[in-house]
């Protein structure tokens, strides 16, 4: 079988007296029945590459599965003297929400059984879940395709009845005020932004606006305070925030402005007893510090400084009690917790011992609690749910995550360091099996994602253990567009210095096999949506360093896509990648986009994947991609797309159903490291 070739249709793109021709950009009509054809045909040209694969793909999904405890529950936290919590049945691919009153002994009592929501649906997904004041009515949201446009519904839990009341295309966010009755929540514009407040009641059936966005580049969202007193609705674009508050027992009332936006200042707050803490950059607090001020007292010239800011500590977040508060801090590119009294008093750190890991604060839902709860995993510690009392400083592991037929004593973690071009130190987090062999033989995998701010963490996937196994490195690079480093590691990967975070990657490759980590004939490059940029930009880069590529959903037409207003996300990312309309810009991501820089060359063995519904980002690209890259290449490297007609950006819904997914790149992986070839019959 040959692979499918796409019709070429030009289409003149001009703009600065630049003009670009793109052979593609029919395969954006979505509605198209023969663009949907051709996605059939290219799916069917996986399937028919892999097929020798298949008993091993079938194995390998075997094995995955292997390791999830079918009727595994999560840990209870307990609200207003219920404790919720939702747990899995053998065999079923959705959780069971539930709670107990009064005690973990008490009977049972189902919200929500998402298996009978999602009963003969190829998709489901909850947007999310919120109870009402009295705990009698639960508000709920689902998305039947992947578009992350949420269906609000509510459930009577005194009778079981799911009332008639239906609103859509939301965000799925929902919020109660304390009559029990009204209802907030965001909906979405015709580009998916994030863009009106509205209330509702559920017994005058009134829906009414109370906030739209009128910004472009800001989306707006509406949640609880961190004591349930007030409601905000948070106003964000990548560089500037804006908060509004009411008190929950007003629904009606009059919303006040925090703080007004200031084009640099981010802000977000929390409240605890009679005063506000505030998570802010201002005064040019580039790692953030925390500042407080009483209630109604919210301007800026209010505030006061608690935990200041530190040139060498990121602060990435916090959580209030009533005498003390936890905030997590990051340094020397790990999280530590640090205990504070209300006036920055330093009491206690909570650290690990391994020697990369993930610590986060978990659900603490009650201000008075001594104990705060935080969940602690690392690449070999799966994770676990933890508590630590604020007065006694004792730890209590409540629940460590089960994983059938693991040992963690097989396997070693490590965090190297490898060297950019400029002398920057590039974090490296990586896990291996201990018998397997650092002498450059092993095969290994490069995970990277580095935008947006989002740092990568070092945290346990249990599906990674099936390469492991089988002798393969996983390492994971915080480069430069992540904060992992703090802020400044995050703002010298935007902009008009976002190709930082493409040659931190090739020092991380060059380093893992210079140190003799990876086999250099063996090397992996693995990332998804913005990671996917990733992807295309070093493929297109340093081709030769890369014996093959995973490339999920990726972002990699990123000139058209930025200069169409239309699209999801685009205004609101000027902020990350800047405008194109300005000539400066437009040329500078010219210079790095994956689908403009495709040459007539070799490339590395490819699988890309897309989902036909995706949101955030379009399914045309990644197509697009393909198709281009197909038309030019000189290699006959295996290049492969497989596109999930029922999902969007984030794959197959369900517990087992996204691991087809999983086992089909693993096999990719292993086929293309000549270890496949050994377990086929």
């Amino acid at each position: 079988m040959k692979p499918p070739v796409a019709k070429k249709n030009p289409k003149i793109l001009e703009i600065h007296g630049d003009r670009r021709v793109d052979y593609y950009y029919w395969l954006n009509e979505r509605e198209n029945p023969e663009v949907i054809d051709y996605l059939k045909q290219e799916n069917q040209y996986t399937d028919f590459v892999m097929a020798e694969l298949k008993p091993l793909k079938q194995k390998i999904f075997e094995e995955l599965k292997s390791r999830i405890i079918e009727d595994e529950s999560s840990v209870p936290y307990e609200r207003d003297g219920y404790f919720y919590y939702h747990r899995f049945e053998k065999g079923k691919e959705y959780p069971i929400y539930c709670r107990r009153k009064g005690s973990l002994e008490a009977p049972e009592e189902i919200l929500l059984d998402q298996n009978q929501l999602a009963e003969n649906k190829k998709f489901h997904s909850i947007g999310g879940l919120s109870v009402s004041f009295d705990h009698q009515l639960l508000a709920f949201s689902e998305d039947f395709i992947g578009r992350r446009q949420y269906i609000i519904r509510i459930k009577d839990l005194r009778t079981g009845e799911i009332l008639p009341d239906k609103i859509e295309n939301t965000t799925g966010q929902i919020v109660w005020a304390s009559d029990n009755a009204t209802l907030f929540y965001n909906i979405k514009d015709d580009a998916l932004r994030s863009y009106k407040v509205f209330s509702y009641n559920l017994k005058t059936k009134e829906q009414r606006e109370i906030f739209h966005e009128k910004d472009e580049k800001f989306s707006c969202y509406v949640y609880p305070s961190a004591s349930r007193r007030f409601i905000l609705i948070g106003s964000n674009s990548t560089l500037t925030s804006e908060i509004r508050y009411l008190p929950a027992d007003q629904p009606e009332g009059e919303w006040k402005v925090f703080h007004p936006r200031t084009h640099g200042v981010l802000y977000s707050v929390a409240d605890v007893n009679d005063y506000w803490m505030i998570r802010t950059n201002i005064d040019g607090a580039e790692n953030f510090k925390i500042m407080t001020t009483p209630f109604g007292r919210t301007p800026a010239d209010n505030w006061r400084d608690v935990v200041p800011h530190r040139n060498e500590v990121f602060l990435e977040s916090f959580k209030l009690f009533v005498s003390l508060m936890v905030v997590e801090e990051k340094y020397d590119g790990q999280t530590h917790l640090i205990v504070y009294d209300h006036k920055g008093v330093k009491k206690d750190e909570i650290s690990m011992p391994e020697p990369t890991y993930s610590l986060a604060i978990g659900i603490n839902e009650n201000q008075k609690s001594p104990w705060v709860r935080f969940e602690y995993q690392s690449m070999v510690t799966p994770p676990s749910t933890r508590e630590y009392n604020l007065f006694t400083k004792e730890i209590r592991v409540l629940k460590t995550k089960e994983i059938p037929g693991y040992n963690p004593e097989d396997y070693l973690s490590e965090y190297i360091f490898a060297q950019a071009s400029d002398g920057e130190l590039i974090p490296i987090s990586l896990v291996y099996r201990k018998s397997t062999k650092l002498d450059g033989t092993a095969p290994g995998v490069l995970y990277g994602y580095g935008s947006y701010g989002y740092s990568l963490e070092a945290t346990f996937n249990a599906n990674r253990l099936s390469l492991l196994d089988r002798g393969f490195v996983y390492a994971i690079a915080h480069i430069r567009g992540g904060q992992e480093k703090g802020r400044r590691w995050y703002e010298d990967g935007k902009f008009l210095k976002k190709k930082n975070t493409f040659t931190d990657f090739i020092a991380c490759a060059e380093f893992l096999v210079e140190k003799k980590y990876i086999d250099p004939s063996r090397l992996f490059a693995w990332g998804g949506s913005a990671g996917g940029l990733l992807m295309g930009a070093v493929a297109n880069l340093r081709p030769d360093l890369w014996r093959g590529m995973i490339l999920d959903v990726p972002f990699v037409d990123v000139v058209t896509t930025m200069l169409d207003e239309s699209l999801p996300l685009t205004v609101g990312e000027f902020e990350e990648w800047g405008n194109p309309k300005d000539p400066e810009y437009y040329y500078y991501m010219k210079s790095y986009s994956p689908y403009d820089n495709i040459e007539q060359k070799n490339y590395p063995a490819m699988l890309v994947t897309t989902g036909l519904h995706d949101s955030q980002v379009q399914y045309w690209e990644p197509v697009k991609y393909v198709a281009k890259l197909r038309a030019t290449k000189t290699d006959t490297n295996p290049l492969l797309l497989y596109t999930n007609m029922d999902a969007g950006h984030g794959g197959a819904s369900g517990r087992f159903r996204y691991l087809e997914e999983v086992a089909l790149k693993f096999v990719f992986l292993l086929d293309l490291a000549n270890l496949a070839i050994n377990e086929l019959p």
